[in-house]
């Protein structure tokens, strides 16, 4: 999340009388993450609430994706899954615009996003991440990973000349890694709709069960060994990818098999399936290291911190950690 477009008091309170939400009291700006402009809103009245997320799509996400997104939305919320759907306004539309771009009006779910997660709660994720595969199998809605192996070459790519930025190693490191990823990349594995964005920030907690799941917008159909990688990326090293927590891998693995299990084809592509996730943000947080605009309300994201996790998959003294 984060804010690239401006919208103001006069057009938000506007765009909300077309809904069933009340007057508007506030709105601000929420600066975390990097993809679209989102705003916490507040209402008093109406019938649907009074807190909810305003977010305007930019930059990665294709507005002929948005149907997808909703579609998933509310299949998950239908089938038991805490996520966050879309808000229709009075003509039963969930997709608007406003300041130009793409807009939806979002259910606020309670819970807090986890910094330093424990065990239990990394477990609890596990297991949240096994009921969404769980949920999407009778689900008809396809879409391609935009952000899958034939993406990341290009993105490299882009970077090229640039890499002297943030790290001059990292040139090099993508080069062996995405080289090697390319001629080894599992293409067998059972697949479904998968997350593929499952941050400790895109889980909401309330103590240590999950009250949510958000940010489904790199959703999309791919193996789903892989998005148990990427969430292990993202939840098992400190934020800086300098230290790995082991007792965080075994919970979030024991957590996860315990709803669904892995088979063996699976469990072999772990290891490799984690380099993938780990060049794929190392790859799209360099790319927008060095293109961010520099007066947008967005925190930077360091690449380094999932080089250094590249680095620890890329060890196969470590591959045993998936067995």
């Amino acid at each position: 999340m984060a804010v690239y477009t401006h919208v103001s008091a006069e057009m938000m309170a506007r765009f909300l009388d077309d809904y069933d939400t009340g007057e508007l009291i506030s709105f601000k700006g929420i600066a975390e993450g990097v993809e679209n402009s989102n705003f916490l809103v507040e209402t008093r009245g109406g019938g649907d609430g009074h807190r909810f997320i305003l977010t305007l799509y930019e930059k990665r996400v294709d507005p002929g994706d948005l149907p997808f997104f909703m579609a998933l939305l509310d299949h998950l919320a239908m089938r038991g899954c805490r996520v966050p759907r879309a808000i229709a306004d009075w003509q039963g539309v969930q997709i608007r615009e406003l300041a130009g771009r793409p807009a939806c009006l979002i259910e606020f779910l309670e819970g807090i996003s986890l910094s330093t997660p424990t065990p239990a709660q990394a477990s609890a994720a596990g297991i949240a991440l096994a009921d969404l595969h769980l949920a999407v199998a009778d689900f008809s809605g396809t879409r391609p990973n935009s952000m899958g192996l034939a993406a990341w070459r290009d993105l490299a790519e882009r970077c090229a000349g640039q890499w002297q930025q943030i790290d001059p190693a990292l040139e090099q490191l993508v080069s062996i890694e995405l080289s090697d990823l390319e001629a080894h990349w599992p293409s067998d594995l059972p697949q479904s709709v998968i997350h593929a964005d499952l941050f400790p920030d895109n889980v909401l907690m309330l103590g240590d069960r999950v009250s949510g799941l958000i940010d489904f917008y790199f959703s999309c159909t791919d193996a789903r060994a892989y998005d148990l990688a990427i969430t292990h990326s993202a939840w098992c090293f400190s934020n800086d990818g300098r230290n790995f927590d082991a007792s965080l891998s075994d919970a979030l693995l024991q957590g996860y098999r315990s709803r669904l299990a892995l088979n063996d084809a699976e469990t072999a592509a772990l290891p490799i399936l984690a380099r993938g996730a780990a060049l794929r943000f190392t790859l799209s947080r360099a790319y927008d290291w060095i293109n961010t605009p520099v007066d947008a309300l967005v925190t930077r994201k360091d690449p380094m911190a999932f080089a250094r996790r590249l680095a620890f998959y890329s060890d196969p003294a470590n591959a045993r950690l998936f067995a």
